[in-house]
């Protein structure tokens, strides 16, 4: 493609070289830039591609897209453009170079605290469901129709996103689903791209680490609403205090969801157990193989946008009745020895009351909730205290353990939690700060009837210490517990 048709959807500032010239690809990372690319001097959050304008032309970049003013001596052969934002530019200049995707499928995009991976997860497997080619940006795992490829952010940088984005509709993709994160909305790693709609889920505290205020977190969400066209819907959640406030400067057609007032899509639960749930949607039932007040929310979202995508709601319904839950998300698993064990992603405060509060409404009373959780190293740090507190209220016993620590001791990380603990609910509590031997304890302390939440972690299959991923499942962990408590029970 030629520079000048690359650079259509930007404003350059100024010039310096042909823009005639062809490019065969785009980069913003200079060590993946290729002889004949374009590259892009982004100043992120951790560093400023400016500084790593000369490594992108030895490695073959024949044109450079910059902010910072041109210098003064430039190298023979290379065209200069700056923009007034690198970061504003880099998602328009992508999508145009992968021939604009999402103008040939339909993208819905997925934002709030919690819900986006099960919301964006159970859509695909619907419309696949339906018959149709589709797409997947998650957490776990990307896929263009039934090809995963492997993700390592829950949205990806705007060139890899676009490239993603490029091959779906290549494939004759004709709907993609994708978890949009406050970190891409922020830096614009979704700029340029046209969605069919948007679907807002809640929003409790997390990634203050980076928005630093709860006020930045939230408009950050709330931006993306602001940047849907009138020709898609935006879908909110009525029960959150923030829903409103999502879609209130939105042009594109509102609707709303709710379990608990009148809304646009109303769900209640009639019947629940920790295999599954019949619900009323919309006056009609409809069993389900999902546990949880929080799930009928996901459920309703996912509900509201394939019926605004244009499905009759009894094919929704009946497609609904048969979708499984996402990998690591109140994943129950039953132990020989008469208790169950269930794994869930749920690594705020939040979310832990969601899932807690679900477990011991399922119980009634009529058996004791065990609790293995821990918090993330080198992340906001205020939560902590908050989710061993919410961890502690809900549950008989609570071990605290280790979760993805990174460059913290674990130690350090269970000190910051148990400072949220007053003396009544240490009194319940203990810290081991081996996740093998606390899932491995909890299963121990199990008698049939109980229920172990192991949560944190879900889907991952390692912990991240020091810079290094270890092999780690809770799956396989609570596997082997069950063993050797069956064996104890011999």
């Amino acid at each position: 493609m030629k520079l000048s048709e690359v650079l259509q959807k930007v404003r350059p500032l100024e010039v310096s070289g042909p823009t005639d010239l062809e490019i065969s690809g785009v980069n913003i990372d200079s060590r993946k830039v290729k002889p004949g690319d374009l590259f892009v001097a982004v100043k992120g959050t951790q560093t400023d591609g400016h500084a790593y304008i000369g490594k992108a032309i030895e490695q073959g970049a024949v044109a450079v897209l910059v902010s910072d003013p041109l210098p003064a001596e430039r190298p023979a052969g290379v065209t200069w453009i700056r923009v007034a934002d690198t970061e504003d530019a880099a998602g328009p200049v992508a999508t145009t170079f992968c021939g604009d995707p999402t103008n040939r499928m339909k993208l819905v995009g997925v934002t709030g605290t919690n819900g986006k991976t099960t919301i964006a997860t159970l859509l695909y497997e619907m419309f696949r469901a339906f018959g149709y080619k589709c797409g997947l940006c998650s957490t776990v795992c990307n896929y263009i129709d039934g090809e995963a490829v492997p993700a390592d952010h829950t949205t990806p940088d705007p060139v890899t996103l676009n490239q993603l984005l490029g091959r779906m509709a290549d494939a004759g993709c004709q709907y993609a689903f994708m978890e949009c994160s406050s970190h891409a909305i922020h830096q614009k790693r979704i700029g340029g791209l046209t969605f069919a709609g948007g679907i807002f889920t809640n929003l409790t505290r997390d990634h203050l680490d980076y928005h630093k205020t709860f006020e930045n977190y939230r408009d950050a969400k709330k931006a993306f609403f602001d940047g849907l066209g009138k020709d898609a819907f935006a879908i909110t959640n009525a029960d959150d205090r923030n829903g409103g406030i999502m879609v209130q400067n939105t042009v594109a057609t509102v609707r709303t969801y709710s379990t608990r007032t009148a809304a646009d899509f109303k769900g209640r639960i009639l019947e629940e157990s920790l295999e599954g749930m019949l619900l009323d949607i919309d006056g009609r039932e409809v069993s389900v193989r999902f546990v949880g007040r929080f799930n009928v929310s996901n459920l309703l979202a996912v509900y509201g946008a394939a019926v605004m995508l244009g499905k009759e709601p009894d094919d929704v319904l009946r497609v609904l009745s048969t979708l499984a839950p996402v990998n690591g998300r109140f994943e129950a698993m039953r132990a020989p020895a008469g208790f169950s064990a269930i794994v869930d992603y749920a690594h705020t405060p939040d979310a832990l009351v969601n899932v807690l509060d679900a477990v011991r409404e399922i119980l009634h009373g009529r058996g004791r909730v065990i609790t293995v959780c821990g918090a993330g190293g080198n992340r906001d740090k205020g939560k902590r205290p908050l989710m061993a507190r919410e961890a502690a209220l809900r549950s008989d016993r609570l071990i605290l353990t280790s979760d993805n620590p990174r460059f913290e001791k674990p130690e350090d990380i269970l000190d910051d939690m148990m400072a949220g603990l007053d003396a009544d609910l240490r009194r319940k509590t203990v810290c081991i700060v081996n996740r093998r031997e606390a899932i491995r304890t909890a299963c121990l302390m199990a008698q049939a009837g109980d229920v172990v939440l192991v949560a944190g972690k879900g889907h991952e299959p390692y912990q991240e210490v020091e810079g290094v991923k270890h092999h780690f499942d809770d799956h396989e962990e609570l596997r082997a517990a069950f063993e050797l408590t069956a064996g104890a029970a011999q």
